[in-house]
Formats: C-alpha cells, sequence, structure tokens
C-alpha cells in the first residue's frame, strides 16, 4: 500500500476513535430520564403533553371523555384522541381549562361517538406515542397523521404530518368543553388565510377565566368553514359555541406548523407572544429549545446511583415540581386579575394557579433552594392578588379566587421567603396582606377568633377541625414575622392563635376532636371514620397537624413513649375490608395516607422523641412503595408539584417539617451522590457512604467535614455551599444522644 494512502487512513482511523470516544463520554440529557406518563393513569391525574417550566402553555391530548379519571384531559388507559388543547392543570381534582382545542382530520375516518360529543376522533396506540419534557407525538391511526407539538412559555406550536388528500382539516374548536368548564363567550376573526385571532372566555372552577389568542399557520388554508352553534356564520363572529375548520389539500408526508401565541390581557398581547416567543415555522428548533430549557433546570440537581428506575423516579418528580404556578402575565405584563380587571406586572412574572394547601408544605419550600428568583416573582404574585382583592389567594387560577380547600397558606409561602432572605418585594405590605387574611370574617375565621377555635356548623365541608389546626399554624407563620419585624403586639396576639389548636384537643380520646360553639365535644366520635370535620382526612391523619410546636403536642399527648406509640400505631393501624374510604385516601400505609398532604410530614416525628432510625425506616418504605416508573406511579393526586417535591426532599435525605421554619428533618438519602447546584454559584453535595436497599439507617453524619449529632440541616447552611455526608449501615444507631430533634426555636 502506497505509505501516503497508509498514513491518511491512518489519522482517519484516529479521528474516527476518538470522535467515538467522544461520543461514549458525552452526558446523557437528564430529559431522557424523565417519564411524563408517570401519573397518567390511577389517582394521579397528570398530563403527558408539552410546557416549559412553568409556563402558560401546557399543550396536551385529550380524549375528550369526561369523568374523574380524566380530569387532565388524558387517561392513560383511554384508546382515543379528541384533539390538543392549549391549558391542562397538572394533577389536581379540578375538572378545568382544556382551552383552544386543535384536531387535524382527513378523509379517511369521519365516525363520530355520543362519549366525547361527537367530536372528530382518532384512535390510537401507546406504542405509536412519545413524549419527553417541552415535546408530545402520537399517530392519530385513523388519519394517518402524526401530530406532534411542544411549546415555548407563551405560545403552543403543533406539526402535522399528514398524507396525501384532498380533504385534510384542521379543526379549531373554542366550544370544546370538559367536565366542569364550559365556554361563556368565544370569538372568532380570519384575518387572512394564515393568520387568525380570537378569545375563549369561559367558566368552571374558576369562574371568570379569559384567553386570548392568535393562530399562525405555515401553509395557507383554501377554505374554511366557521361554525356557531353548528350553523355556518361569516368572520369575525361572537358566540358560545364557535368552531372554525380549515381546508387543505395535502401530498404525501406533508407538514403543517400551527403556532398559538396566548394571552389572559389582550389579542394584542397574544401577537406579541408569538412574535416573539416563536417568529418561524421552525418545529424542530423550538422542541429543542425546550428539551435544552428543561435540561438546564433538571441540572439543578444532578445525582449518582445505578438504578435507571430510581433515577427516571427522581428526574420525573423533579420535572413535576415544575409544572405550577403557571405563568399569567403576558410579554406586556399585562393579565386578567383577580378583580376581573386587566392589571400589568412591572418587573416580575405574574404566576398563578397557586394550590396553597397543597404546595405550602414542601413544593414551595422546594422552589426556595431551586428557584429563588422565581420565588420573588411568585411572592409579588401573591400581594397583587392581595392588592386585587383585598386578600391573600386561597387556591387562585387564571385570576380567579376559587376559594377551594382552607389556611391561608399563602402567609407560610411569604413568611418562608422572606426569612430565606428572598426580599425582592414590599416587606411592609406583605405583612398587612398576611394580618388582614388573618382577621378576615369569612371561611369561619370570624367563629375562629370569637371561640378560639372552629365550632361545628351545618356545612357540609365544615371542616371544623382541621381550619382550626390550619389557621393555628398560619398565625405562628405571622407571629414570627411580626416578631422579626418588631411588631410586638402583633406578635403576641397571633403567638396566642397559634396555640389554639389545644382548644381543640380532647385527652379523653387522645385526638383533635370536633366541638359545638358550647365548648363540648361531639359525642360520636370515631377517630378512623371520614367526617364533614376534617379536610379529605379523618382524625389520625390530622392529629400531628401541629408543626409549630411538635414538642408541646409529645407532651400533650403523653411524653415519648406515649406519642411513639401513637405513631407506630398510625402506620399499623389499617382500615377493614368494611370500611369506606373517601377517594383521595390512597397511598394508605396503616391509617397514614400519603396520596393527600396533611400526612406529609408524619414519617419525620420519630426524629422528634428520639427514634430517628424510625423515620428512616418509614421514609425509605414511603419512598420505595409510593413511587413508580409507571403511569399509575403516583399513590394520588400530584398536586401541582407537592407530591413530587415530597420525593425531591426525601430522596435528598431531608424534609421542611415546618414549611417555613427554613429547617430540614433529615430522614434516609435515597441516592449514593447528589449534587445541588444552586443560583447564586454554590454547591451542595449529599453523599450516603455504604447505601444500599438494606442499608437505610444513619450511622453517622458530618457536614462540611464536622461531626454533627442533631437531626436537621438548616437552609443557610445548604444555601452556603458545601458538603453533607451520611454514612449509612443496615443497623440503626440507637445511641439516645446521637441526633437531636430539631426544636421550634430553630430558625433557619
Amino acid at each position: 500500500m502506497n505509505k501516503s494512502v497508509y498514513l491518511v487512513l491512518l489519522i482517519a482511523c484516529f479521528y474516527a476513535c476518538k470522535k467515538e470516544k467522544q461520543d461514549e463520554t458525552k452526558p446523557i440529557a437528564l430529559t431522557s430520564f424523565v417519564n411524563t406518563f408517570i401519573g397518567t393513569d390511577g389517582p394521579g391525574n397528570t398530563y403527558p403533553g408539552a410546557t416549559v417550566p412553568f409556563g402558560m402553555v401546557q399543550l396536551s391530548p385529550d380524549h375528550g371523555i369526561p369523568g374523574w379519571d380524566r380530569i387532565s384531559g388524558y387517561f392513560y388507559q383511554d384508546s382515543i384522541i379528541s384533539g390538543f388543547s392549549h391549558t391542562h392543570l397538572s394533577g389536581t381534582g379540578a375538572g378545568d381549562m382544556y382551552d383552544i382545542l386543535v384536531m387535524p382530520t382527513n378523509s379517511r375516518f369521519s365516525e363520530k361517538i355520543k362519549d366525547n360529543n361527537f367530536k372528530p376522533f382518532s384512535s390510537f396506540s401507546h406504542e405509536e406515542e412519545t413524549a419527553s419534557p417541552g415535546y408530545y407525538s402520537v399517530m392519530l391511526s385513523d388519519f394517518g397523521i402524526k401530530a406532534e407539538v411542544t411549546a415555548t412559555r407563551r405560545t403552543g406550536i403543533h406539526q402535522y404530518t399528514f398524507p396525501k388528500d384532498s380533504l385534510s382539516q384542521i379543526h379549531i374548536d373554542l366550544g370544546y368543553s370538559l367536565n366542569w368548564d364550559k365556554p361563556t363567550e368565544t370569538y372568532f376573526n380570519i384575518v387572512d388565510d394564515t393568520t387568525i385571532e380570537g378569545y375563549r372566555m369561559s367558566k368552571g372552577w374558576a369562574r371568570d377565566q379569559r384567553l386570548y389568542f392568535v393562530i399562525n399557520l405555515s401553509k395557507p388554508f383554501k377554505s374554511y368553514t366557521l361554525l356557531s352553534n353548528d350553523e355556518k356564520v361569516i368572520s369575525p363572529v361572537k358566540g358560545v359555541n364557535t368552531k372554525l375548520i380549515l381546508d387543505f389539500s395535502t401530498s404525501e408526508n406533508e407538514k403543517i406548523v400551527l403556532k398559538t401565541g396566548l394571552s389572559t390581557g389582550s389579542i394584542d398581547g397574544a401577537y406579541k407572544s408569538i412574535s416573539t416567543e416563536a417568529p418561524d415555522f421552525n418545529f424542530e428548533t423550538y422542541k429543542s429549545k425546550a428539551d435544552s430549557i428543561w435540561n438546564n433546570q433538571l441540572q439543578k440537581i444532578k445525582i449518582e446511583t445505578d438504578d435507571v428506575e430510581k433515577k427516571t423516579i427522581f428526574y420525573t418528580m423533579l420535572y413535576q415540581s415544575m409544572l405550577a404556578p403557571t405563568l399569567l402575565s403576558d410579554l406586556n405584563g399585562d393579565y386578567k386579575g383577580a378583580n376581573d380587571t386587566i392589571m400589568n406586572a412591572k418587573g416580575y412574572d405574574r404566576y398563578d394557579t397557586f394550590s396553597l394547601w397543597d404546595t405550602y408544605r414542601a413544593a414551595h419550600p422546594l422552589h426556595t433552594i431551586l428557584h429563588p428568583k422565581r420565588v420573588s416573582s411568585m411572592v409579588n404574585s401573591l400581594l397583587a392578588h392581595y392588592n386585587e382583592t383585598g386578600l391573600l389567594p386561597v387556591w387562585s387560577m387564571q385570576g380567579n379566587e376559587t376559594n377551594m380547600m382552607i389556611g391561608y397558606h399563602a402567609v407560610p409561602v411569604i413568611v418562608d421567603a422572606y426569612f430565606k432572605g428572598i426580599e425582592d418585594f414590599n416587606v411592609e405590605l406583605a405583612f398587612e396582606a398576611c394580618k388582614k387574611s388573618a382577621m378576615d370574617n369569612t371561611r369561619q375565621i370570624d367563629d375562629y377568633m370569637k371561640y378560639g377555635f372552629v365550632p361545628i356548623d351545618e356545612d357540609h365541608e365544615n371542616w371544623s377541625v382541621s381550619k382550626t389546626l390550619e389557621y393555628a399554624y398560619d398565625d405562628w407563620c405571622i407571629a414570627q414575622f411580626a416578631k422579626d419585624l418588631g411588631k410586638d403586639e402583633d406578635y403576641k396576639y397571633f403567638s396566642e392563635r397559634a396555640n389554639y389548636w389545644k382548644n381543640i384537643y380532647d385527652s379523653s380520646s387522645t385526638f383533635m376532636r370536633p366541638k359545638y360553639k358550647n365548648g363540648k365535644f361531639i359525642e360520636h366520635f370515631i377517630p378512623k371514620e371520614y367526617t364533614p370535620y376534617f379536610c379529605e382526612s379523618n382524625a389520625w391523619q390530622y392529629v400531628w397537624s401541629v408543626p409549630q410546636d411538635i414538642e408541646t403536642l409529645i407532651d400533650t399527648i403523653g411524653r415519648e413513649k406515649a406519642f411513639e406509640k401513637k405513631l407506630d400505631s398510625m402506620f399499623s393501624y389499617y382500615p377493614l375490608a368494611e370500611d369506606k374510604l373517601p377517594i383521595f385516601s390512597t397511598g394508605m400505609i396503616g391509617q397514614y395516607a400519603h396520596g393527600n398532604e396533611p400526612s406529609h410530614h408524619v414519617g419525620y416525628l420519630y426524629n422528634y422523641i428520639g427514634k430517628p432510625w424510625k423515620t428512616q425506616e418509614k421514609v425509605r418504605e414511603i419512598l420505595q412503595t409510593q413511587y413508580k416508573n409507571a403511569p399509575n406511579g403516583h399513590c394520588g393526586n400530584e398536586d401541582c408539584g407537592q407530591m413530587s417535591s415530597w420525593y425531591i426532599f426525601s430522596s435528598l435525605g431531608f424534609y421542611p417539617v415546618n414549611p417555613a421554619q427554613g429547617v430540614y428533618s433529615f430522614g434516609s438519602p435515597l441516592f449514593d451522590k447528589a449534587t445541588i447546584h444552586l443560583e447564586n454559584g454554590n454547591t451542595f453535595t449529599v453523599s450516603a457512604n455504604n447505601n444500599s436497599e438494606t442499608n437505610k439507617y444513619i450511622q453517622s453524619i458530618t457536614l462540611n467535614g464536622k461531626s454533627i449529632n442533631q437531626s436537621y440541616i438548616t437552609h443557610k447552611n445548604i444555601m452556603e455551599g458545601g458538603n453533607l455526608v451520611f454514612v449509612m449501615g443496615s443497623e440503626p444507631n440507637k445511641d439516645n444522644q446521637f441526633l437531636m430533634a430539631p426544636s421550634s426555636k430553630v430558625f433557619n
């Protein structure tokens, strides 16, 4: 062989081997470990479609069939798709949103069925369906159309690959509704053969929802049919039930891209959304950008494990923790305010969909670690709601107060942010908002102030015991806020109210028990029964809800032994076969219900009685039994990030038992190593030496090389960066002096 040819081949081989080696060492994108179908079966109520972190758009497939299982529009067991709507709730029990349904069709199939209200539909197979963060794709088999969707913050992008057909169509249905959602007024204006503008006003769980849109098409339609109440009309049109059908002739494998820019403020805002965030029709560019955005966010926590199943669960939970709250303001800063007028957010992004009864417990504390800059906008959003209505939100959505659930739990979110140094908001206004929300005369707060507890009434959702406990916790938060601001009278007043939980404790039963206005306890009382006096729970699940003063709760129930016995019973006293369990009692371990939020801190309470190894046992059990890499991988509603945030915290080895204390109680770390990359540039690493399925017990702990003998770490410790090292073993370390519990006086 010629020497020069040989040399060329040798060099080519060298670079090929080098490239192969580089490819082998190139890190796998963390988005590849996200299974967006987790929670789409069973009680999870999640959606698999396209969104970006905390985005306005949640572009996801709808079966078009109503029902509890399809509350997010999609249920893994179903076999038809009726279109792709642009807004969805993540993991809630609320059947709302589903705005602007888009469905491609052609001449191959025209069957209609009653189950989806006679809308166009296609069957599909999970084998021809795929999804990843920011992307969803499915083959609509009856039409032979491949549907793909992706998203920016305020724009949904569809790409449909059609077969050859002279009667290809795209249906845009503003009258489509599902479950609680109903349109009240819709509007179409055909601007030209590639541009459509309009709005959809609707009511449901949120009574006044407004979504303005602009649609751009990559291919002009050749004709169209505009319908109002199924009758042909001309453009523009206003009505309750309007629909637009666009006609195309398509060649084999022809792609048509449809972009939908959104705004809750105006059509002009929707134009700016689409022109700024999606100026061209390159679908792959938007798909790639969404993947990159998600990958950057997921890299905020890097875990090390050889267990792909656990890694997939972890990164899916991290992904789901960033699906809410959702963006409400457009690029102009305009948004639909809770006072039903168009407001403007200056200097911050306005968010909504605050599922606060759920998310104050772990989701918002997790945001303070991973997204402190965004938390500033969230707090300003809560204060904007206060300015618009005179009260902080309870459960707000799409610029509306739904007044669902209980408590004034915007308070701990604000107070937690304040004590963690996230102060880019008006502190005096924040205190005013917290205090005024706690002094309101609605939702039985007036009775709470009058009697020192919420008494029984005839309301079918009286929730008197739960309200008393949750109001008392929020009052403790206000007291700490007041103390730090030097407001002594407020501190004394709200500190007294923080003890109102004692007024409903019944020493004879050792449970929190419903009371009449005259101060007498209810006569018939069986703690495991589900009654109107407990919010989605029973007395077993709510007796532990005093996170502000666990030491006094322990003394009240009966020091360590009685408290420990009761905790043991919580996890071992299983419902009987004949017991009637409501839909929200899922993920049961004894009376512990991981599928619902009031139980979420209970496993950590053994730390407070010198039995940390029992916390380690319970936390590992919950981590390993209540989450799966499967469509039914959630044991209960995911609830806007709360269920997933519990997993993230607990798998790292710690959890905020008191969500506004800035203190995280130790559990049992699941991974060999996890590195948190903080926005301030620091890194905090959690290592678990000798970790395994059996080695779940903490033997010793060091923080930055120094031994510690406490069962907690502070937020300040994490944000300063450093190394937390657990040494694990197969047997409990029962040295009573080994780990000291966090006192309620320990603060950040």
